[in-house]
């Protein structure tokens, strides 16, 4: 491709970057996915530039691998490179940073991005930026007419590991790990459009990040109402619970629910999957301490199918969060017909609606509460069977991922009148 003239109302060559993209559990990666397939079945051309874990992509849609130094690799998380590895000026940013207790990964994927898209100024209307904000992003936006996706603030994630750290050495060390939240708001606040994907998390970006309201829209994220659908041959497993859990972090309030379920099994035989991978830290040392290890069942690296499968096998699912800019995980479960029950915590009343119409829903932070729920959802058939029902009617009404797609070509289009961005195009002819 050379010289992409620009034509207001033709299709679109789009440049797409993601720093992680893992394919079946994370938002990041899901997004990715889906959106990009959208945007080529509107007949825009998608490139995506994409650092480990990468992305599964339709066939249609080119990957370019920019691959880390994988230092968060889920066999050897937190490894230090050798000094063999380091073969770019981004591979030393990022090792550099690593060895001062700081997570480099976003930095150094726009470095590697700059020197990628540099030599391919011309071949692209338009780069779309999936939450990385690293400070070569600015550059990116000086070459090429750009767009940002912030799913939420991580200040979010931030503040809750901090309230839950054990001491000031560990508060101290996530302060240090977080820094580049603060890159990431300083490029936030530069950016000439940032793509939304909850009014909660307009909010959030604005209050915890300083982002103006005027360069935020919103445009949430969708679902496959025709992937993620019930299948009534499937025998729901009395008792069974499940729930997705990306990472093991304070914020997804795993501990929360795994309280839960101890009290709810010393009343009944209740078993949890949980789609994502076992990893050492916090939540494996709750589950043996409370005895739940040969009830619960983790499950990764699984096509959708079967993860709807998996829904449709179990009574309840759960998301248990402290806080969610939107959850996927959510409006993927009440797409299938499945009973929800959910916390309060950040978007999520907005995503899933009203307790005892289309959630059950409990405070956040409140494994009490959570147990109640759940104990009030497994007890009553009727309820489950409205309530899951009703969910994925509001999904399907609401949230589907061609009309994300057609909201983010708005943004596209609305970036690329800009007057500044009219004039990087007019050069091309």
């Amino acid at each position: 491709m050379s010289g992409a003239a620009y034509d207001p109302n033709g299709p679109l060559q789009l440049a797409y970057l993601t720093y992680r993209g893992k394919p079946h559990v994370g938002g990041q990666g899901v997004y990715t996915r889906h959106l990009t397939k959208a945007l080529v079945d509107l007949g825009h051309s998608v490139e995506v530039f994409g650092g480990q874990p990468y992305p599964v992509l339709d066939d249609r849609i080119e990957l370019h691998k920019l691959p880390s130094l994988d230092i968060f690799n889920d066999m050897y998380p937190g490894r230090l490179p050798g000094y063999w590895e380091l073969k770019s000026w981004p591979d030393v940013v990022e090792t550099a940073r690593f060895l001062t207790g700081q997570f480099s990964e976003p930095l150094a994927f726009s470095k590697r991005a700059y020197r990628e898209l540099r030599t391919r100024a011309n071949d692209f209307h338009l780069v779309h930026d999936n939450q990385c904000l690293g400070w070569d992003i600015l550059k990116i936006e000086k070459m090429i007419p750009t767009i940002v996706t912030l799913h939420h603030p991580i200040t979010k994630d931030r503040e809750l590991e901090m309230s839950h750290a054990p001491n000031w050495w560990k508060r101290r060390s996530l302060k240090r790990w977080y820094s580049f939240v603060d890159m990431q708001g300083k490029v936030a606040s530069k950016m000439p459009r940032i793509v939304v994907v909850s009014e909660n998390s307009i909010n959030d970006i604005n209050k915890d990040m300083g982002v103006s309201r005027d360069r935020m829209r919103l445009v949430p994220v969708g679902v496959d109402p025709e992937l993620f659908k019930p299948l009534p041959h499937v025998t729901r497993q009395p008792d069974r619970l499940i729930t997705t859990a990306s990472a093991d972090v304070a914020l997804k309030g795993l501990s929360y629910l795994l309280e839960a379920m101890a009290k709810l099994r010393t009343e009944r035989d209740i078993r949890l999957t949980i789609i994502g991978k076992p990893r050492p830290g916090h939540s494996m040392d709750l589950i043996e301490s409370l005895g739940l290890k040969p009830h619960i069942d983790f499950v990764s690296g699984v096509s959708d199918e079967r993860i709807v499968e998996l829904y449709a096998e179990a009574e309840l699912a759960v998301v248990p969060s402290l806080y969610e800019g939107f959850s996927l995980p959510a409006i993927e479960a009440m797409s299938t017909g499945i009973c929800l029950v959910a916390t309060d915590g950040g978007a999520l009343p907005e995503v899933t609606g009203t307790d005892g119409e289309t959630v059950l829903q409990c405070p956040a932070a409140d494994a009490d509460a959570l147990a109640a729920t759940i104990r009030r959802g497994l007890d009553d058939a009727q309820l489950r069977e409205r309530v899951g029902n009703a969910g994925r009617e509001r999904v399907v009404s609401r949230w589907s991922w061609r009309h994300c797609a057609e909201l983010t070509v708005e943004q596209y289009r609305e970036v690329l009148e800009m007057p500044h961005n009219r004039a990087k195009l007019a050069k091309r002819g």
